[in-house]
Formats: structure tokens, sequence, C-alpha cells
């Protein structure tokens, strides 16, 4: 069936919302992304919408925008799945603190690097599929004027989000769980009268705080590293079984076990970074290691530079053995 005039061009228009909705994202100061990151969503983005997205590869994108050659393997350099990993966090966060009324939203699906793109407008949420000659298609089933199709009727079909279930079962389940709480409190006093009250206690384990890094001078190529040296340090931590590692500003949690901060700041001058870490006793606030590091930016990525200066801090620490009962990092 020939689609009527006005759905051929809604059809036709879905991209160009997808190209808007990109932009609105890229310009808006919560989408915490640096420039390497930004390159990596607008190519995804348009490869998906011009009907590429089953050709996403770690090989493809690598080549494409971070500059690698065709012996790329991504076995050895995790630099493709590194950066999607940062750009699902960055989306999430922009759609959570200022895009939730945004008509369409833009995701990229675990294990995968093609972006999903849905439409929020009157609470539809409709897929946005992208065709192989890069226009849209109306998916069967969701013309518009089909009867069963309406707003809030049951033949939409749409992911389950959590709002959703706000207002029908949220309030219901709070007044439900003071009540329970109201019966269980007082008999839970009278069967273990002496049972002390549990601590916010972790583990045993030596805990660890990467503080965000100060980016001096004020330069935008400061900022993304100052950014991206402390996500590859904490995710180089969270690989160490014997090491718990915290959130910055956590408070009102008691550790059995040492606790540490990491603490550093970038200084990028012409082409030059310079780096300095220090790693401080939480218990006493002393020194207890402190280096510093300076790279040329001429010949290496930023990637490559953040990637290569956080596996040496970890080394550095490791050996130094201040970290007690952390054992050998990788």
């Amino acid at each position: 069936m020939v689609p009527e005039e006005g759905q051929a061009g809604q059809a036709r228009q879905e991209p160009e919302n997808v190209r808007l909705q990109l932009d609105r994202i890229l310009a808006s100061p919560e989408f915490l992304a640096p420039e390497r990151g930004r390159r990596f969503l607008q190519y995804i983005v348009e490869e998906t919408l011009d009907g590429r997205g089953e050709q996403l590869k770690a090989s493809t994108i690598a080549q494409a925008v971070f500059g690698r050659d065709a012996s790329f393997d991504a076995q050895n350099d995790p630099v493709v799945r590194i950066e999607a990993g940062r750009i699902r966090r960055a989306l999430e966060r922009y759609y959570l603190v200022c895009g939730h009324s945004d008509l369409i939203e833009i995701t990229i699906p675990k294990g995968g690097y093609a972006p999903h793109f849905s439409s929020g407008e009157d609470g539809s949420n409709a897929e946005i599929a992208a065709a192989p000659n890069g226009e849209n298609k109306q998916q069967p089933g969701h013309e518009e004027g089909q009867p069963g199709h309406e707003r809030g009727q049951p033949g939409r079909e749409r992911p389950l989000r959590y709002r959703d279930l706000l207002l029908p079962i949220g309030i219901p389940a709070l007044f439900g769980a003071i009540a329970v709480l109201a019966l269980i409190r007082p008999l839970e006093s009278y069967l273990s009268p002496s049972e002390t009250p549990p601590t916010a206690t972790l583990t045993s384990k030596t805990s660890i705080v990467v503080e965000p890094f100060a980016a001096l001078g004020g330069t935008a190529r400061g900022a993304d590293l100052a950014k991206g040296l402390a996500d590859q340090l904490i995710a180089k931590l969270m690989k160490v079984d014997s090491l718990v590692v915290l959130a910055p500003g956590r408070s009102g949690v008691e550790t059995s076990g040492s606790l540490f901060n990491l603490q550093g700041s970038t200084l990028v001058e012409g082409t030059v970074l310079h780096l300095h870490v220090r790693l401080i006793n939480g218990a006493d606030g002393a020194v207890v290691w402190a280096n510093q590091y300076d790279r040329d930016l001429r010949d290496q990525t930023t990637l490559d530079v953040e990637d290569e200066i956080a596996a040496e801090i970890i080394l550095e620490i490791s050996t130094s053995r201040k970290l007690n009962g952390a054992g050998p990092l990788p």
C-alpha cells in the first residue's frame, strides 16, 4: 500500500530529526564527553542513518575515528570499547539531567556499536529504523490514525520505562513498605533487643577514591586529559580484586581496611603534557606517594597517552607497596 503524503513526509523527516537531536546533545554542557568521543558519536549516528549500522565494527571505527591503520587489533587495543562505554555513560547522564523531555532518545545498546534511536513524541517511544538507502521506513502497524494505536491504547508496542511505573505502583509501594516496617520494627526489637544496628562497612579490602583531576591552564585539551586519565585509572583499578574503588565525594561509609585518595592535576603547554599525581592516606592525610609525568602529545593520540600513563601509575603504586593487601596490579 502506498503511504499517504503526510506519512511519507514524516518518514523522510525522521533522519533529520535525529541529526537535530544529535546537534542538541553535542551542544549541551551536560553531555560530558571529550572531542574524540563526540567524533565517535557523530560517526556511528551518521553511518546508521545512511544504512550502514550493521557494518559498525571496532576495526572500521578505529580507522575512521581514531586514525588506526588496517592492522588494528581490537583484542590488544581496546580504544573503541573504552570510548563506547564512556559515551554510553555520557548519554545516560544527559538524558537523566536535562534531556528527559527530548522527543528523540539516542542510545548505544551494549554488545555492539550501532546506535538506537527512539521517539518519545506523544509518549510513544516508537523505534526509528534506518533504511539501506538512508531513508527511514515506517514500521508496520504504526501508521498515524490506525485503530488501536492511539496514545494509551493497548496496540502500542514500546519498551516499558521506570517513569511509566512511578505513579501507578511507586506511591502504593511506598505506603506498603512503610506499613510493613511499622509492623516489623517492634517485633524485631522484641526478638533481638541486644543486636546492634548494622553499619555501612564495606569490606576489609583496601579502598581507593580516584578524585577528579584538576585541569590547570584553562585549555580544552587539558580538561579532556584530566577527565580521561581519571576514567582510565578507575577502569584499571576496578580490575583488581583486592581493591574497592569508591565514587568521588563518598562520605559516611566506614571501611575496615585502608583508605586512600588518588589526586592529580594536568597542565598542557603547547604540545607538552605535565601531570602531577599523588596518593594520600585517608586516615591522616599524609602523602604516601607522588610523581610527575611529562609527555609530548605530538607523536601519540590522546587516548594512547592516557592509557600509557594510567598503566604506569598503577604499576608504580603497586610496587611501592603503599596499598596494604592490594597485591600486584595488572
